[in-house]
This record gives C-alpha cells, sequence and structure tokens, in this order.
C-alpha cells in the first residue's frame, strides 16, 4: 500500500479538490469481478490507511446531470459496512461513476439536470448589476415618473404621497427580504418566481401561480407597448400627421414595436442586455433633467402654467390632501402601486445569471432603494414648485403682495391670479397637467425619450420574463399539454417557442384587448406572485426543517407573514373584483395540478409543515385516553409484498378507508444480509404500488430468521403513540397439511402472540386462495425481458431502427436473448392458466362494487363487538352499500323468540340496522358421519394413535412427535370439535349465497390443543363456503350504547 510523503508538515490529500466546483478527475480501472468502473484516487494520505471512507466534497451532493459539475457517488453503506465481514479485505471499488440518480436514489428532476453540461458552453452569463440591477430600476421606472407621479403628489399632497410611495416600497422591501432568504436557500436556477414558490410550497402553488405570473408578463408586454405607441400617436397628432385614425395608428406603432422588441429578444440575451444598458443610460439622462431643471428660472410661460422654482409656500401649500373627483387616499395609492412592481425582473432570468444566489438579493434590494429614492425625490422637487391649478394664461398676472385668499393663495403672493380654476377645471398644475414633468424639466423632448425609454424597457423585460418562466414551466411538465414550450434553442437555451406564443399574446391584447380593463387584472397577478413569495418565506421558516438555511440572515417569518397579507390587502385596495377574479382562476388551477399530482418531489415545506403536523398531531393524541366511542379499526396485514394479496388488502382497506391506520406488513425470512438486501430494494416500491393504486395503507417490512419471529416484532412495534394496530389481518393457510410441522407451528404461534398481545384477529378464507404472488412475479419476469430487448434494439439501432447490415448480427444475439428469458418464463399450461384466472379474478372481488346480497354475521360468542362492528363498517362503504346485514346467533330451543328479542334490543341500541335476526337453536346436535368423516379424514395423517400403545411407546412415540394429535386430545375436545362440524354444516344451509360470511373464531388454549387440531377446527369450520372471515375481537368493548 503506498503511503503519500509529507509536504512541508502537511498531508497531501489527493481527493481534495482546491476548485470544488469543478468535476474530479476518475480514473479507469478494472476489478476481480470483471466490472469496469470510474474511480476517484485513494484517499490514503488523509488519514493514513486504506479507507473506502470519502472526505466531504461537493460532488457527492450534485443532482443527477447537474450542469455545473460530474456527480460523485459516494460507497454506501453496505460497502462499508458488509465487505470486511466477508473477506477482510478492501474488494469494492472507489466512488463509481454518475448513474443517473438523485443523490437521495430517485431520478433527478430538477432544472439543472434539464440541460447537458455541453451545451452550456459559451452561454451568456450576468452578473448582479447587469442581470438584476438594471433589470429591476428600468422595470420600476415606469411612464408613472414623468406623466402620473406629480398627480398622484397634487392630489394626496407630499403628506400622504410620501406614505403612498413608503408603502408601496414596505411592500416591495419585505417580498425582496423573503425572496432573497428563499434565493440563498439552495441553487437557484431558471424560472424566476416561478422557480422559488414551485420548490418552497410544491407543484401546486408553484403551478397555479407559475401560469399566471407567465401570462401576467405576456400581457403587461401589451399595456407597456400601448403606453409607447399612445405617446408616438400625441407626438403625430400635434403635428397633424396621423396615418389613419388615432385607435389604428396607436395599433399600428404597437405591432411594429413588438415586432422590434421581439428580434432583440430572439437576438439572444447579450443584446437584450445591450438594449436595457442604452435605455437606463436615456432614462437616467431624463431624471437628470427633471432635477436640473428645477433649478433653471422659470420663464414667465411656465410660471403661467404653474412653475415657479422651488418656494417653499409652495412647498407647505402642498403638504396636505386635496382629493377631487371623487379620488380617495386608497384610490390614489392604487394608481401609483403598480409603479413600485418590476422587482422580480431580475429574478425571472435567473438561469441566464452567474450567481443567481448573490444577485438576486443584492440587485433587487438594492434597485428598490434607488427607485424608493428616486421617486421622493422627483415628487418632493415638484411639489415645492409647482402649484395645483394654474390656467397657463400668462396675462393672468396679479400685483405682488395683493391681497389673496383661497387654493390660489401663495400663486398670487408671487403674482399670479389663478382663481378662475375655482370655478373652470384648469388645464395646467399639478392636479390637471400631466406633462407636469416636461414643462419643469431643462429640455422638454428628453422627458418624451425618458418615457420611451421607461416603457420600451418594462416592454422589454417582460417579453423576456413571460417565456423564461413559461419555458421552466414547462420543463417541469406539470401541466403535459404544454410541454411542447419547454425546448430551448442556442447556447442560452432561448424558449424561442416561447418568445412567439408571448408576441401572439401581446398583439392580440394590442389590437382587440381593453388594456384599461384588463390592466388591475394584471397588477392582482403580480400581486398574488408577491404574497406567495412572502408566504413561501414564512412557511419554510415556521416548518423548521432542518434544510431551511438561507444565507440571508435579515429576513423574518413574521414580517414575511404580514407582507404576505398586506399583498392580499393591497390587491382588494387596487381593484376588489380583479382580486376575486385572481383568487378564483389560482384556485382552480391549484385544484387542477393537485388532481393531476404531477411526480415531482422538490421537498416543499408543504411537506415539511405536513410531517410536523402530523407529528403535533400525534403527540396530542399520545395524551387522550382512548375510549370506546372513538375506537376505529387500526389493521395489520400480512399480505407480503403489498400486490400479493390483493384480495386482503383491498378488504382491510375497506375497514380502515381514510379513516383508520393500514398497514400492509411484509416478512422477509433468511439470511440477514440477504434479506435486508431484498427488503431495502423493496420498500419504496411497494408504497409507490399503493399511491398509484389508491390504496390508503402504508408498507411496512421486518427481516427475520424466522417468520413468527418477524411477525411478532410487527405486533409489539408497528405504529406510533396512540395510532398502534390493534387488529391483525391474516389469509387462512390453506396448504397447512402438506407444509409441513414448523410453518403450521409458526402460523398457529402467530394467532397466539396476537392473542397474548391482545390484538383483535381477522382471517379471511378465500375458496380460490388469495395469494398471486406468482403471478406477480412472472408479470414482472416477462416486462423485464421485454425492457431488456428494447434496450438491446436501441442500442443496436440507434437511428430508429433503421439500420442495416452492420448491426445484423447483434439483432440475432438480442432475439437470442429474448428466446433463453422466453423459455424459462414462458406461458403456463392451459390448466395451470385456468386456474390463474380464477385466482386473478377472486383477488379482484373486494375492489369492485358488491353486487345486491347479504353479509351474514354468526355473533357466536362475545368478543367485545368486534365481529359486529366490522361488517356494520363495510355496510358504510359505496362498494358494499348494497349488501345488507343478516344476524345468527346461537340459542335454545325454548326460547328462540326471546333470544331474537333480546338481540335485536342489542342492535336498536347500538344503532345497527340488519335485515334478519336468525336464532339457530339446533347448532348442539350431533355432525352427520359424512361431515365427521371428513373431519377424521384431514386429521388423520396427524394423529398419533398412542391409544393402543403401551404407556411406554406412546411416550416415546409422544416425544418423536410432539405436534401430533394425541387420542387424549381428541378425547378432551370432543364437543368442542364437533362444534365445528356442526357449524359448517349450519353455514352450508343458511349462508352458501351470501355475499360474505362472517365468523366468531374458535381459540385454541395454549398447550392445550395442538396447533395440526386447531388449524383443522378452522378449515372445516370455514370449508366450501362463499369468503369467510373469522373474527375475534380482544374482548374489550368496542361498541356502546351511551351517548
Amino acid at each position: 500500500m503506498e503511503r503519500f510523503k509529507s509536504n512541508r508538515g502537511e498531508h497531501v490529500n489527493n481527493a481534495y479538490d482546491s476548485t470544488l466546483d469543478e468535476p474530479p478527475v476518475y480514473e479507469d480501472t478494472n476489478f476481480s469481478n470483471g466490472d469496469h468502473r470510474m474511480v476517484r484516487p485513494s484517499v490514503v494520505s488523509a488519514f493514513g490507511h486504506d479507507t473506502l471512507d470519502r472526505v466531504p466534497n461537493i460532488d457527492f451532493y450534485r443532482n443527477a446531470g447537474s450542469v455545473s459539475g460530474h456527480r460523485a457517488v459516494r460507497p454506501s453503506l453496505q460497502e462499508l459496512h458488509d465487505v470486511f465481514q466477508k473477506n477482510g479485505a478492501i474488494s469494492v471499488p472507489d466512488t463509481v461513476e454518475d448513474d443517473g440518480e438523485s443523490s437521495d436514489g430517485t431520478p433527478s428532476d430538477d432544472l439543472e439536470s434539464a440541460v447537458p453540461a455541453d451545451t452550456n458552453k459559451g452561454a451568456v452569463k450576468f452578473g448582479w448589476i447587469r442581470g438584476v440591477l438594471v433589470r429591476c430600476m428600468l422595470n420600476i421606472w415606469g411612464v408613472m415618473l414623468f406623466i402620473r407621479l406629480s398627480w398622484v403628489f397634487g392630489q394626496a399632497g407630499w403628506g400622504l404621497g410620501i406614505v403612498v410611495i413608503v408603502l408601496s416600497c414596505v411592500v416591495t422591501t419585505i417580498t425582496g427580504f423573503s425572496m432573497s432568504a428563499i434565493c440563498t436557500n439552495g441553487v437557484v436556477r431558471g424560472g424566476g418566481a416561478y422557480y422559488l414558490i414551485s420548490r418552497s410550497l410544491g407543484p401546486e402553488f408553484g403551478g397555479s401561480i407559475g401560469l399566471i405570473f407567465a401570462f401576467a408578463n405576456a400581457v403587461a408586454v401589451a399595456m407597456y407597448v400601448v403606453g409607447f405607441a399612445e405617446t408616438v400617436v400625441d407626438l403625430l397628432k400635434e403635428n397633424s400627421a396621423l396615418m389613419v385614425d388615432e385607435i389604428n395608428d396607436i395599433r399600428i406603432v404597437g405591432c411594429i414595436t413588438v415586432v422590434l422588441l421581439l428580434g432583440i429578444s430572439v437576438a439572444g440575451m447579450e443584446w437584450e442586455a445591450k438594449a436595457q444598458i442604452v435605455l437606463l443610460i436615456i432614462l437616467l439622462v431624463a431624471i437628470v433633467n427633471v432635477f436640473v431643471g428645477t433649478f433653471i428660472p422659470a420663464t414667465p410661460d411656465k410660471k403661467s402654467k404653474g412653475f415657479f422654482n422651488y418656494n417653499s409656500k409652495i412647498f407647505l401649500e402642498n403638504f396636505a390632501p386635496a382629493f377631487r373627483e371623487k379620488e380617495t387616499f386608497f384610490s390614489v395609492f392604487a394608481i401609483f402601486f403598480p409603479a413600485a412592481t418590476g422587482i422580480l425582473a431580475g429574478a425571472n432570468i435567473s438561469g441566464d445569471l452567474r450567481d443567481p444566489q448573490k444577485a438576486i438579493p443584492k440587485g433587487t434590494l438594492l434597485a428598490i432603494v434607488i427607485t424608493g429614492i428616486t421617486y421622493l425625490a422627483v415628487a418632493l422637487c415638484v411639489s415645492a414648485s409647482v402649484v395645483r391649478d394654474a390656467t397657463g394664461n400668462v396675462t393672468d398676472v396679479v400685483a405682488v403682495g395683493a391681497l389673496c385668499n383661497g387654493s390660489s393663495a401663495v400663486a398670487c403672493e408671487l403674482g399670479y391670479d389663478f382663481s378662475s380654476c375655482a370655478v373652470n377645471k384648469c388645464k395646467f398644475g399639478l392636479m390637471n397637467n400631466f406633462q407636469v414633468m416636461t414643462m419643469v424639466s431643462g429640455f422638454g423632448p428628453l422627458i418624451i425619450a425618458g418615457t420611451f425609454s421607461a416603457t420600451l424597457s418594462s416592454a422589454l423585460a417582460s417579453l423576456v420574463s413571460a417565456p423564461k418562466v413559461f419555458q421552466a414551466l414547462c420543463k417541469d411538465n406539470i401541466y403535459k399539454a404544454l410541454h411542447f414550450f419547454a425546448k430551448g434553442h442556442g447556447k442560452n437555451n432561448e424558449p424561442i417557442r416561447g418568445y412567439i406564443l408571448t408576441f401572439i399574446i401581446s398583439v392580440a391584447f394590442i389590437l382587440i384587448g381593453n388594456l384599461n380593463t384588463i390592466a388591475p387584472i394584471i397588477s392582482n397577478f403580480f400581486l398574488a406572485s408577491y404574497a406567495l413569495i412572502n408566504f413561501s418565506c414564512f412557511h419554510a421558516s415556521y416548518a423548521k426543517s432542518p434544510g431551511w438555511r438561507p444565507a440571508y440572515k435579515y429576513y423574518n417569518m413574521w414580517l414575511s407573514l404580514f407582507g404576505a397579507l398586506l399583498c392580499c390587502v393591497v390587491m382588494f385596495v387596487i381593484n376588489w373584483w380583479a382580486a376575486l377574479i385572481t383568487y378564483a382562476i389560482e384556485i382552480l388551477l391549484y385544484i387542477y395540478v393537485t388532481v393531476k399530482k404531477p411526480e415531482v418531489n422538490w421537498g416543499s415545506s408543504t411537506q415539511a409543515v405536513t410531517f410536523v403536523s402530523a407529528v403535533s398531531n400525534a403527540l396530542s393524541l399520545s395524551g387522550v385516553e382512548d375510549h370506546v366511542k372513538n375506537f376505529r379499526p387500526q389493521i395489520l396485514t400480512l399480505t407480503g409484498s403489498a400486490r400479493s394479496r390483493p384480495a386482503l388488502l383491498d378488504l382491510a382497506h375497506s375497514f380502515s378507508k381514510n379513516y383508520g391506520l393500514c398497514l400492509t406488513c411484509e416478512v422477509f425470512v433468511g439470511p440477514r444480509s440477504e434479506a435486508l438486501r431484498e427488503m431495502n430494494d423493496g420498500m419504496e416500491k411497494n408504497q409507490q404500488w399503493l399511491r398509484k393504486t389508491k390504496r390508503k395503507a402504508f408498507y411496512a417490512a421486518v427481516a427475520c430468521e424466522e417468520f413468527r419471529e418477524g411477525t411478532e416484532s410487527l405486533l409489539q412495534a408497528s405504529g406510533l403513540g396512540r395510532m398502534k394496530p390493534n387488529i391483525l389481518m391474516m389469509g387462512f393457510k390453506r396448504n397447512w397439511r402438506t407444509a409441513g410441522a414448523k410453518p403450521v407451528q409458526s402460523y398457529v404461534g402467530i394467532l397466539h402472540d396476537a392473542f397474548d398481545f391482545e390484538y383483535g384477529t381477522v382471517i379471511l378464507r378465500a375458496d380460490q386462495g388469495l395469494d398471486v404472488s406468482h403471478i406477480v412475479e412472472a408479470e414482472e419476469e416477462m416486462l423485464k425481458a421485454a425492457r431488456e430487448q428494447q434496450a438491446l434494439e436501441n442500442e443496436m439501432m440507434p437511428n430508429g431502427g433503421k439500420a442495416k447490415g452492420l448491426f445484423r448480427k447483434s439483432r440475432n444475439s438480442s432475439t437470442q436473448v429474448l428466446t433463453t428469458r422466453v423459455s424459462v418464463c414462458g406461458p403456463p399450461p392451459p390448466q395451470v392458466a385456468k386456474m390463474n384466472e380464477r385466482l386473478l379474478e377472486a383477488s379482484a372481488q373486494f375492489k369492485k362494487k358488491q353486487p345486491k346480497g347479504t353479509i351474514d354475521v354468526w355473533w357466536l360468542f362475545d368478543d367485545g363487538g368486534l365481529t359486529l362492528l366490522l361488517p356494520y363498517i363495510l355496510t358504510t362503504r359505496k362498494k358494499w352499500k348494497d349488501c345488507k346485514l343478516r344476524i345468527f346467533i346461537a340459542g335454545q330451543p325454548e326460547r328462540s323468540e326471546l333470544d331474537k328479542q333480546e338481540m335485536k334490543s342489542l342492535l336498536q341500541k347500538f344503532r345497527i340496522n340488519c335485515t334478519d335476526i336468525n336464532v339457530i337453536d339446533d347448532i348442539h346436535v350431533r355432525p352427520s358421519s359424512d361431515s365427521l368423516q371428513k373431519l377424521e379424514d384431514m386429521i388423520e395423517p396427524f394423529r398419533l394413535h398412542e391409544g393402543s400403545k403401551d404407556n411406554a411407546q406412546a411416550e416415546a412415540m409422544q416425544k418423536e412427535h410432539p405436534w401430533k394429535i394425541t387420542d387424549k386430545e381428541l378425547n378432551n375436545f370432543e364437543e368442542k370439535t364437533n362444534l365445528q362440524v356442526r357449524l359448517n354444516e349450519v353455514l352450508q344451509q343458511n349462508s352458501k349465497s351470501a355475499n360474505l360470511i362472517i365468523v366468531s373464531m374458535p381459540i385454541a388454549r395454549k398447550e392445550s390443543v395442538s396447533d395440526f387440531l386447531y388449524m383443522a377446527w378452522l378449515d372445516i369450520l370455514t370449508k366450501d363456503l362463499p369468503p369467510t372471515l373469522l373474527i375475534r375481537g380482544n374482548h374489550k368493548s368496542v361498541l356502546t350504547f351511551y351517548s
């Protein structure tokens, strides 16, 4: 074994990669067992001896197909634990090559697996400034800044105006904090808000919000473009250059603009980013132009329009609100708030960011701060220099110092008389002129350019965001019909199909859409996204999952919850009917995704909260004592594999349904190492089958040397707190006469154990049997053979089956493989096939709706009421609703009617309805000789016949065959044995046509009744009958007539 020499007193560790994000180096290695696997260099130097253990490395934690590096697979626990026990030498290879599964052993479905690593070479990735900060600022700085901000502060005054802006920033800042926490809790891939919400709250919330968020962005493109087109058409109108008319000119300019924007987007993210930079420069120049203009001395024309440069009196006059035309604080807030949105512009292209975890929090929060300060600064500058009303007439002047009053008092003091605005509506001032910014600025055309820049940048951001989010949604295949749009093109995986769809939606709304009506709905769609981002952060924090470890620490779960509620309130403030429509659409989509149940598992906080809730409820339940009124069947069913005994499982499931615990259990018998491997392999497969077939049950398994020992472990350890099984349900052992002494002793021993642990016990006997495991195994073998055949054909014909000549020889070997396989698991003989067909039909009998008939209950012994309660529960299920209960009891000939009345009274008190009560008063009669002969023939091979021998011989025989039935035992239990035979005769007479028979199970006293005699009792009692349940409660009441 080679040791690595130290370097300056430090060990050199070959397993350590200085660049942890780079793929590790692998070496081709051949092993003694013929395997050829990729192996990492040994880590001898780290520990001073040869070891299979690996040092911690990022590559062990990647998803399969990760675009950021190769996923390594650490040695399994079995490799580390088992090898030395076998041969004392290290024969297991180091770390194997990626097997296409995620780190938890399940196929990876994360977005980082969607694109092969080599396709991303040369892809354009943005930092936090170009990728997030610039985009968010451009999206937040909209036309509101140049057109409506002055009106907002005119209506609300700068006092309440500051409240409007601050409140808007509070909503976006809280959302920014929440988004930052989610972004820094793991790798963020493409999909923006959809990705964050779906990975936090699950596909139901993510799928519903993702679709409406993508749609909102697509329609927002139309809104911004129409805003741009209206400004252009206004300019054309001023210069008398209209092409057709105003409406059609807006449509023409809008469509041309969308086409140009689409061209920029399709050209690639690099071109789109350059266009954004140009638009940002124009916008910044326009904003600076406003500030510069406030310092330029006002001309008489500007003064007549209400602009007087900075003046403290104007500033004080504009402090108080002056709501007009039925406007209120909330209506003004509703108009301004959409301008504060746009904080998701950076997150929406998360897949194109170099480091989304750092870029999104830093860029988004800084953009909120910068834009918030800008809005406040611009608004306050205007509020300090422009009056609310002005005529625009340069002749409306008065002598400076003249007596003034009313709303135009300050203007009067400055030499202008705007008192006429109190009578007639004026066209200028903060309240009347939407072009105040153009008037105030140093150079008016720059404001128009700024308006163009604001609208076009927002439209471009939305045009990029919608397809990116939609592509991520489609890749996850939550809506299978939309998977067509998942395909990307080029080095940046551009969603060309999504761009075209967004273009079509935008043009449609430009041409036919009423944007004034649709605008509130779009705003509410964005707010719904914000609300869910905040709720995602709260939910993840509330779940206290160990996996919730955001690097960003400046968040608070209650603040996030407040932010979510605030978003919901703002939705109604903006427009109540739009909020209701948004909620309705989201709920419908949520229900759709929930019903479809997409096969994804992202470790959402919903799962974590469900777990926490389950633990909390289980703990609460453990503090409550059991009460007979709350008794419900909690069934431990010995089915073997979940698919092995479907009839047994279906009947157990009918008892528990969704309201009680049902465990389907399997005992793996054999050497522990082999049994454990088989058990671990089948655990998830069986649970998945239960979910797929909608059986509300849990699968549990144990590995033991003996079947009875494993069942005993299940009986003792299954369940949690009060949620423990109270009924053992198993199938009847049909082959007890040929199985041998040990299996029979084990089977009867399990019944004794169940009674010892005070379980109610249920045995199901069906004429065709219950076990279909051999059919399941044959089916799996055939499927495996088909898969192998398909794999071989795919490998040998990579061109879709068109290859010739070169692959002909390989095809023959493929056929040979399949022929060999089929010869092993080929079709069974006709007689066996017919038996299997009947068995499969019988195994599905309790899965389908039961025909009209009866459930015959033979309540012979009072066992606490379980024999009566279980059939009653069956009648409450849809599958059994057409079956009526018939009760049979044992009675004495002279008091049959009295017994019947007593039972009827008891059933009325229990509120259990039945169609008939039958008193059997001839059970004590001796069975017929034919029936007794059948019993004799049944037990003959297991009798000791020691009665004709002397004592010494008898003792020797008994010692040699202690499990056999002695003559003494038969004599002692003759009456009880005859009772079972007689009961079968009575059952044949009265219940031969029943859908299901339920009979009180006889009990065998331990060490008194031999196992074979007890099996004979159970066999003869249920022989040649319809499906029969033998039930014995634990003799504790499960029924009560008290309220």
